[in-house]
C-alpha cells in the first residue's frame, strides 16, 4: 500500500462570499482541500446552508498574491505624506480668509462713494 504525503494532498483555499448582487466580496474562512470542486461542496455545504449568499468563491491561497514586506515599506513610505487629504493641512485658510475679508468693499461703503460724489 502506498503511502499518500497529506501535506502535498491538500491544498488551502480561502472562501469569499457574496451577500447580494451589490454586496462587495468579503473573505470567510479558510479550508483544506485536495482540488477546487471539493473546496466549492465543502464551502457550500459548511456555510451556505448557514448564511444567505448570492455567491461563494474559493481560491487556492498559493494564487493569492500580497505585498512583501519590502514592499508594504516603500508604499507606506511614499504614501506617508497625506497631510493634504486631511482639515488640518489647511488650518491656516482661516486666517487668509479672514485678512481676504478685511480688504474687501462692503454694499455700504461702496454705495457711501456714491452719496459722497453727489455733493
Amino acid at each position: 500500500m502506498e503511502k499518500i504525503d497529506e501535506t502535498s494532498f491538500y491544498k488551502e483555499f480561502e472562501v469569499f462570499s457574496k451577500k447580494n448582487a451589490k454586496s462587495p466580496l468579503q473573505r470567510q474562512f479558510s479550508l483544506l482541500a485536495p482540488n477546487e470542486e471539493m473546496a466549492l461542496m465543502m464551502a457550500q455545504e459548511n456555510f451556505m446552508r448557514r448564511e444567505n449568499v448570492l455567491d461563494i468563491w474559493v481560491v487556492e491561497r498559493n494564487n493569492i498574491r500580497s505585498m512583501t514586506s519590502e514592499e508594504r515599506q516603500e508604499w507606506t513610505n511614499r504614501l506617508n505624506n497625506k497631510d493634504y487629504r486631511t482639515t488640518k493641512g489647511y488650518g491656516y485658510l482661516a486666517k487668509k480668509w479672514r485678512e481676504k475679508e478685511q480688504g474687501m468693499l462692503d454694499e455700504k461703503e461702496i454705495m457711501s462713494w456714491k452719496e459722497v460724489k453727489k455733493q
